[in-house]
């Protein structure tokens, strides 16, 4: 599934629902007419592939999404599989492992949910704080099925930056290729080294929460992308921001989408990143993931 020519947003949801557990209308991000308004500038500004990892569980909306792309320009990769545990439906408990995977085969080969929008991706699949619950366990040896069946890559997310390590164990065991997974949110755990040991041990990772600075402050993220680099491992990162909430875009006075572009790549520039390294993680990483 090749990447269209141009910079890539490689952890986002177009849309995304977590209020029923959050308790907040803010996380309920369904504002179609401003995120086509943003995706459209972030198109100017040379973007033109959004991976969209908003999997089951989520309220994951293809059209939606489909429709967004077709709007702005951007061609966005479409995610199957379920979340963490906490946001985990009722399927996980009422259905084998097999059965899950079955469902993903499905949304690959045949489309998500009844419609021609096929996913090119699993996950975000993701484990808790510290740990993998036993329904995360279920997620995960079910991606590995779906994924062996289709040769469709793995993104995970990590809650913190934690329990890294012992995803890329697990895919180690199940006999998954390590160039077809990425780890999330490392940048979150806020130690280069903690971020070097996975990608010495192949995996791609992601600084995929830029801008997030009650998270973490982004010069924190400067600071491991310098070790990193010095390190010589700048072939295995992407960039992204996961924006969740109504709040995070500009009609609601939030940082939005170009805050990646216009803010950090320029403050990263300054601090001492390569013009090449972060031509790897916007455009060459991404594009070599997803061939």
């Amino acid at each position: 599934m090749p990447l269209k020519e141009g910079i890539t947003y490689a952890h986002e949801h177009t849309t995304i629902d977590l209020s029923s557990l959050k308790k907040s209308e803010d996380t309920n991000l369904n504002c179609f007419d401003e995120t086509v308004a943003e995706y459209k500038e972030l198109y100017k500004k040379g973007v033109r592939n959004i991976i969209d990892v908003t999997v089951m569980g989520m309220n994951r909306n293809p059209d939606y999404v489909k429709k967004v792309g077709e709007l702005s320009g951007m061609n966005i990769i479409q995610s199957t599989g379920w979340y963490q545990d906490k946001f985990l439906p009722p399927f996980v408990d009422e259905h084998t492992v097999e059965e899950m995977a079955e469902v993903m085969i499905q949304d690959i080969t045949v489309g998500i949910n009844g419609t021609d929008s096929r996913a090119e991706l699993i996950g975000e699949i993701a484990t808790s704080k510290n740990q993998m619950t036993e329904r995360e366990h279920k997620v995960f040896k079910a991606a590995v099925i779906a994924h062996h069946q289709t040769g469709v890559p793995i993104t995970t997310h990590t809650t913190l930056g934690t329990y890294g390590k012992e995803q890329v164990q697990f895919f180690k065991e199940n006999k998954v290729d390590l160039n077809k997974v990425v780890i999330g949110h490392v940048d979150l755990t806020g130690d280069s080294n903690y971020v070097l040991s996975l990608l010495k041990e192949g995996v791609y990772v992601e600084f995929d929460t830029v801008g997030k600075e009650n998270y973490m402050l982004d010069e924190k993220r400067l600071e491991m992308l310098l070790a990193i680099e010095v390190a010589g491992f700048t072939d295995k990162i992407f960039l992204s921001m996961d924006i969740t909430r109504k709040s995070n875009l500009k009609y609601k006075n939030g940082i939005g989408y170009s805050y990646l572009l216009d803010t950090f790549v320029p403050m990263i520039l300054k601090g001492g990143i390569s013009e090449a390294f972060i031509e790897r993680m916007l455009i060459k990483n991404p594009q070599q993931f997803y061939l």
